[in-house]
């Protein structure tokens, strides 16, 4: 078990939006309960259910987001940010703002230890091609110049519609194809030279061991769900790395 307070904190996959307020009101608690605690918070992509871009700092609902992030990093804790596929569009305005520091697509840290390769995890679900194919035009600089230029509502309209249409794709996918891929992600320990990898994205919280690597990932947040979902994953000052439940009791 983690000593406390733990080094570093770990989450993702929050699809944070003002209604149902389940969610928020549980990711305010961990935040207060067990992040302010922590030195190092680590956000790993998809905080939000969408960002449209920064101009839409001053909603209401992301104004509370955003405070409830810069009394963390007000308290002494290191906060960081690698962007999902719902929020990518956040930037510096974003940062400066809820006090926390942009990371690339793939961050190596060395925490407790471990060299640690952090990432949101679709980039790596290279067997999805329709989805590669999308994610490759809007991670575009010019395409987001584009895009941010338009009117915000019209933007928000815009994202509803691919939100739609990305349930209704789903739907015909397989399991496996909607996973990361055993050689992207064989290539990004290649790459980094990392052991451990902690990302999110799936959905399908797990501990997959290959070789002498370890591969964590973490659970999407739904307290409403039967049973709950959502938790955070914690590593230690010795190195230790732990899973746990929305509650914060260890996962199995």
């Amino acid at each position: 078990m983690p000593t406390s307070p733990p080094l570093a904190l770990f989450i993702s996959d929050l699809h944070l939006q003002a209604s149902p307020p389940h969610t928020t009101n549980a990711f305010l608690a961990f935040l207060d309960q067990h992040a302010r605690h922590a030195r190092q918070l680590y956000l790993l992509g998809d905080l939000f259910e969408y960002w449209a871009g920064d101009d839409d700092l001053h909603d209401p609902y992301h104004q509370q987001i955003i405070a409830a992030l810069r009394r963390v990093a007000d308290a002494g804790v290191a906060v960081y940010w690698i962007a999902g596929n719902r929020d990518f569009l956040a930037g510096a305005g974003f940062a400066q703002a809820a006090g926390l520091t942009l990371l690339p697509e793939i961050h190596v840290a060395d925490i407790g230890g471990q060299r640690v390769a952090l990432l949101h995890g679709d980039a790596q679900c290279t067997d999805d091609s329709k989805y590669m194919e999308f994610r490759a035009m809007v991670r575009q600089p010019q395409w987001q110049q584009q895009f941010v230029a338009m009117p915000l509502a019209q933007r928000k309209a815009i994202i509803a519609g691919m939100r739609a249409r990305s349930r209704e794709d789903q739907g015909s996918k397989s399991y496996e194809i909607m996973d990361v891929a055993p050689p992207a992600i064989a290539a990004v320990f290649a790459d980094t030279g990392a052991r451990v990898m902690i990302h999110g994205h799936t959905h399908r919280p797990a501990l997959h061991t290959v070789g002498d690597t370890r591969r964590y990932v973490l659970p999407d947040w739904e307290p409403d769900a039967s049973p709950p979902r959502g938790g955070w994953i914690a590593i230690d000052a010795q190195g230790a790395i732990t899973r746990h439940n929305l509650d914060g009791t260890l996962a199995a």
